[in-house]
């Protein structure tokens, strides 16, 4: 699943993959230009995040008490 997860990021450009062929063979990954350009996005997810914590964790207590009934 991890393997499928970063063959589509790369090929979507958000990362670069670099082969390296020795014994035993080695990959890197490394966020692309691209990829970066998104770090605005995740910030501002992060701070509305912040802001409805208590509304998420509200919403998931609620939820395990229904489904545990």
């Amino acid at each position: 699943m991890l393997t499928q997860r970063l063959r589509q990021l790369e090929r979507d450009g958000l990362i670069v993959r670099t082969y390296h062929p020795e014994v035993p063979p080695r990959v890197e990954y490394e966020i692309s230009d691209f990829g970066r350009s998104l770090a605005p996005l995740f910030a501002h997810l992060a701070d509305w995040a912040g802001i409805n914590l208590d509304r998420i964790e509200q919403a998931r207590h609620d939820y395990d008490a229904k489904a545990a009934r």
